[in-house]
């Protein structure tokens, strides 16, 4: 239980948030009719006074959260050597962005049992707004790009909907695959537990690139490079069993005997691995390109084949 109320300042990216919408983030697992009533009562205040649910908030409003039990409210304290790996892990980084390597394993952000994610962590360490341009699933590793200003994110967002930022990945498949590039032009379709192939779903495209085939006694596979021009939950993962080509080690959408055999030979994660982003810096208007190198433990299990 808070023992007092809380007063937060709106930072630049809750700007023109609706005050329910606001709090129904920063009161993680309160119910939405507990919010409205906690507003009609009048236990919320915006810079001293009454507002409505529908109240847009600005820059430097100060909001008056009353003391409310969270079921899921803990003090979080963020180890020595998660700070440690996150600070480590950036690849680069100006006043309006951050670029980190993020590890596999690492959630982005908290929720579904996680406590903390990188953003929440992040959040804490600069003590300033910090959010998520896109997200990585938490088994991938790589490029994750972070905005530290409201024009930066918005200028990134604007860029992904025009397909005008080049992510490329690195995937290890299952089966060997002709070395010439295969468009997956598929729609995706996101249930309630998986992403799928479907007429209902949103355009998805995807373009697989064979670097190097792999083959075994009992296995055949390939090293892949994987651009997107769509974002989609999953979408590589999904693109990938759609054409055969399951990713090694993908526990919702890989091949058990194949996972298997891969297991015994030192793969222990999904070999999913996001290699690069390239765009248009808004802070500097130069394009930016940054590149993520290969985890060790993937380098290790591909020189051991």
């Amino acid at each position: 239980m808070n023992a007092s109320p809380r007063l937060v300042t709106v930072d630049e990216f809750s700007i023109g948030q609706r005050l329910d919408n606001y709090l129904l983030k920063k009161l993680k697992g309160v119910p939405r009719p507990h919010i409205y009533r906690i507003i009609r009562k009048g236990e919320v205040r915006v810079n001293k006074g009454r507002k409505k649910a529908e109240y847009k908030l600005q820059l430097n409003d100060v909001v008056r959260i009353p003391p409310i039990k969270l079921a899921a409210e803990k003090s979080i304290r963020y180890s020595t050597n998660f700070i440690d790996l996150l600070s480590k892990s950036v690849l680069y980084e100006d006043e309006g962005l951050m670029i980190i390597n993020k590890q596999n394993g690492v959630a982005v952000h908290s929720g579904s049992g996680v406590n903390v994610g990188v953003i929440e962590a992040l959040k804490d360490k600069y003590n300033q707004p910090i959010e998520l341009v896109h997200r990585l699933d938490r088994a991938t590793s790589g490029c994750l790009i972070l905005a530290k200003k409201r024009s930066v994110l918005k200028g990134l967002h604007q860029q992904l909907v025009k397909h005008q930022m080049e992510k490329r990945y690195i995937a290890f498949v299952k089966n060997s695959w002709s070395k010439k590039y295969h468009t997956i032009d598929a729609p995706i379709f996101q249930n309630s537990r998986y992403s799928v192939v479907d007429v209902k779903g949103k355009e998805s495209i995807s373009i697989f690139h064979p670097i190097k085939n792999f083959q075994g006694k009992d296995y055949s596979a390939s090293l892949v490079e994987v651009e997107i021009k769509t974002g989609r939950t999953h979408q590589i993962r999904v693109h990938a069993k759609y054409a055969d080509h399951p990713i090694a080690q993908d526990d919702k959408y890989g091949d058990h005997l194949f996972d298997k055999v891969m297991k015994e030979k030192g793969l222990n994660r999904l070999f999913l691995h996001a290699k690069s982003v390239t765009f248009t810096n808004p802070t500097t208007n130069e394009i930016q390109k940054v590149v993520a190198p290969l985890p060790i433990e993937l380098e290790d299990f591909l020189n051991k084949l």
